[in-house]
């Protein structure tokens, strides 16, 4: 084999080379064997190439001796012809081909003159020949290439660049120092700091600062994906006699427009990664003009809470889309159901007596019923759906093995338990695997996108549509989203609650999706998240600081500032400038105070937090001491320390001031934020519910996550103040207190009594990047 390889051309390390790959050497050894055959033992290196690069590029090897035929003949000449071949035969998958129609669109026969080509090289420097004399050599003359080469399909491209250099030659004369001079490059016009911030992109339909959103990923991830009725063109797509026809009405029914869908289970709550399937589905079909269906597959009544539907419908659109349709599997019971009698009929399926246990596993026992006789079947799956047996009794299974080696696959079971949507009309359930690829059929999706893990279903995707002769759709897989220091199981939150680890599955320190709502993280944070995290078919473990970092930058835009004491310590003003209260304006953003401004009382009685006061100054602290004042923001107004009020114990309890207009002393070294008059409220402060990155993992947590708990991972201040401006907010609305976080109204919040939670806060903590 290796003589045979070197004898076409191939370098002896490039033969080593392909003999390593099984599949390609046997490829290449029959077509130089059948090629021999037609043209003897010696084959130039122009043939051997294009032997080489038909083994290595085809696709469906049975067209494998039928271009061999095309390339011997001499009627495949060129790489470009070649090119031209292999598309044909991968877009035309169904035999015969229609060879008159294939020599045509492969240029066979064609015959390009060299007078043709010195015509057409004329026409297109004609067409530029101001520019050229001007630009001379500096001219783009790959540009006069790609012109003649489009007007003459078929010719050799090194005929053309021979004769577009010998006419740019006589047009211009030999090359002169000049021409020899490297061009200056243009100055690239840069943008200041500031103007940089401000250049924005639209992500799914709000601005955000990344510099290449989820859309423009998901139109560049379209090019690797099959366009609408090109499914056939996918690898490992199945191709039956009734494909075609199949695809051809699929198309006269979409229009050619993009379906996708997010088809999530209606019994739990979304986590964060959820939100990369939403933003990967949704951000699909939007990005490429296509609608996105949400279809819960509600297909295990057991599970199943009407509060689960609802809560997966707001948090979609709570993301910012909105389903073209929203569809359930219980939707299409009765179809899947006729599928399912005719399955039996074509002899693929089979009522099975295995109990759930016997059939789990990788090495299972084959069914002793496997074979047992189609009208049988027909009859025990009709006793089935009457309820002549019991659950775990009988179910209905597809004959065929799927790639991880699990061996037919169950398609029904039997549960009675009513549906919430279709009450008792059915005691038999179809499967996930059963279910999923017929509903797709059914809505007529074009890309079903899952995470990895279902890449071992997708041998019985295809089987089971290609069984029942039905549109089969593309299931295409991607990388899941995972964040440590968290669990996001159905399982596991509902442990962590039922232990009162955290109080439900909207408990701010977890990671489902109405708990980051909770929590405060905008939308447009979790998208801009999952568009960092990127469309990756690897499996992406990220840090949570990353997505809080993602939250700052929205909410830096988005939350107006405020000012909030956690710890108050009480400061008198003795020389208060006003017989009355007097109001201060403070800006929304200081950033840029054309976003309007509120109004703060500032009052004789002041309060500041605890930590801003000491006694005693050390090197290097910088806010209130005795004999060192610091600057009320936004007040105008410097403070120093006259007296210094404890209670029995020694505890610092108030504080006795005077002021002084800040424009007619000396700049003191902080400024500090302050309360007058304010509201009473309770604030929420969050860290990590886990200890450990991975608290699911027995090697870094021994006892299991429920032993992995943080102590201090909730933080209650009950006797908070907040400034008045936020006393109109309703639940979810977020500010920026100043100096020490972003923070959220709870819907705990009552009249006279607001309840916080922190966000994030302003900066990373180092210690958790």
């Amino acid at each position: 084999a290796l003589g045979l390889f070197t004898g076409i051309g191939l370098s002896e390390a490039k033969a080593r080379e392909t003999l390593r790959n099984g599949a390609l050497s046997a490829l290449l050894r029959r077509a130089v064997l059948q090629a021999r055959s037609m043209l003897g033992p010696a084959l130039d290196k122009a043939t051997g190439t294009l032997l080489y690069n038909t083994a290595a590029r085809l696709k469906d090897p049975k067209h494998l001796s039928f271009l061999v035929g095309y390339i011997a003949r001499r009627e495949i000449l060129t790489d470009l012809q070649l090119s031209a071949a292999l598309e044909y035969v991968r877009s035309h998958p169904l035999e015969p081909l229609d060879v008159a129609d294939f020599e045509q669109a492969c240029g066979v026969g064609v015959c390009i003159t060299p007078e043709q080509i010195e015509e057409a090289v004329e026409a297109v420097i004609s067409k530029h020949r101001a520019e050229l004399l001007a630009e001379r050599y500096r001219f783009n003359m790959g540009l006069l290439m790609g012109e003649a080469r489009n007007r003459l399909q078929w010719a050799d491209g090194k005929t053309i660049k021979n004769e577009v250099d010998l006419q740019v030659l006589h047009l211009l004369g030999p090359k002169t120092e000049a021409d020899l001079e490297k061009k200056p490059k243009a100055a690239k016009a840069r943008l200041a700091p500031a103007e940089k911030q401000k250049v924005a992109v639209v992500e799914n339909g709000d601005m955000g600062t990344e510099t290449q959103s989820l859309l423009e990923q998901l139109r560049g991830e379209a090019l690797k994906f099959h366009k609408p009725g090109e499914n056939y063109k996918t690898e490992g797509y199945v191709v039956t006699p009734n494909t075609m026809a199949l695809l051809r009405q699929h198309l006269a029914i979409t229009g050619g427009q993009v379906r996708t869908r997010f088809p999530p289970e209606p019994n739990g709550i979304l986590h964060i990664g959820h939100a990369k399937a939403i933003n990967f589905n949704f951000g699909y079909a939007k990005a490429n003009g296509g609608v996105c269906f949400l279809r819960y597959d509600d297909t295990n009544p057991e599970k199943e809470e009407e509060k689960y539907f609802t809560a997966i419908r707001e948090m979609v659109e709570w993301l910012g889309y909105q389903p073209y349709a929203v569809t359930h599997a219980s939707d299409y019971f009765d179809q899947l159901y006729t599928w399912a009698l005719e399955l039996i009929r074509r002899g693929q399926a089979y009522v099975c007596h295995q109990k759930v246990e016997e059939i789990k596993g990788h090495n299972p026992l084959p069914s002793p019923w496997r074979d047992r006789p189609v009208e049988e079947s027909l009859l025990l799956f009709e006793d089935m759906r009457k309820g002549k047996f019991g659950e775990g009794e009988a179910t209905l299974r597809m004959k065929l093995v799927m790639e991880d080696g699990k061996m037919d696959p169950v398609a029904y079971r039997v549960k009675f338990t009513p549906h919430h949507r279709t009450g008792d009309k059915w005691c038999i359930y179809p499967t996930y695997d059963y279910t999923h690829c017929l509903c797709d059929s059914i809505e007529h999706i074009t890309h079903s996108l899952c995470t990895k893990e279902f890449q071992a279903r997708r041998s019985s995707y295809f089987w089971l549509c290609n069984a029942l002769d039905v549109y089969c759709p593309v299931q295409w897989e991607y990388g899941r989203l995972n964040l440590l220091y968290t669990v996001v199981s159905k399982r596991k939150i509902i442990r962590l609650v039922e232990t009162g680890a955290v109080r439900d599955w909207d408990d701010p320190r977890l990671f489902t999706l109405t708990a980051l709502r909770r929590r405060g993280f905008p939308p447009e944070a979790i998208n801009n998240f999952c568009a960092r995290v990127g469309v990756t078919v690897a499996q992406a473990t990220m840090e949570p600081h990353l997505l809080e970092a993602c939250a700052r930058e929205v909410l830096n835009e988005q939350a107006p500032r405020a000012m909030a004491v956690l710890e108050p310590l009480k400061v008198t003003i003795t020389n208060f400038p006003a017989p009355k209260v007097l109001e201060v304006l403070v800006p929304n953003f200081p950033a840029d105070e054309s976003r309007g401004f509120h109004k703060v009382s500032f009052h004789q009685t002041v309060y500041i937090e605890e930590t801003d006061f000491r006694e005693e100054a050390d090197q290097g602290y910088k806010r209130l001491a005795p004999g060192q004042p610091v600057g009320l923001r936004h007040a105008g107004y410097i403070i120093t320390v006259q007296n210094v009020i404890k209670d029995i114990s020694g505890h610092v309890i108030e504080l006795e001031v005077t002021c002084t207009k800040s424009d007619v002393v000396e700049k003191p070294k902080a400024f500090i934020h302050w309360v007058s008059e304010p509201l009473a409220c309770e604030v929420r402060l969050y860290e990590r519910l886990f200890l450990h990155k991975n608290p699911e993992d027995p090697s870094e947590v021994p006892g299991g996550f429920l032993s992995d708990l943080n102590p201090d991972s909730l933080r209650v201040v009950h006797n908070a103040l907040v400034d008045c401006s936020v006393n109109s907010a309703r639940p979810f609305d977020k500010f920026q207190f100043e100096r020490l976080g972003y923070f959220s109204v709870d819907p705990d919040s009552e009249e006279g009594k607001m309840v916080f939670n922190r966000t994030v806060t302003l900066k990373e903590d180092p210690g958790k990047a």
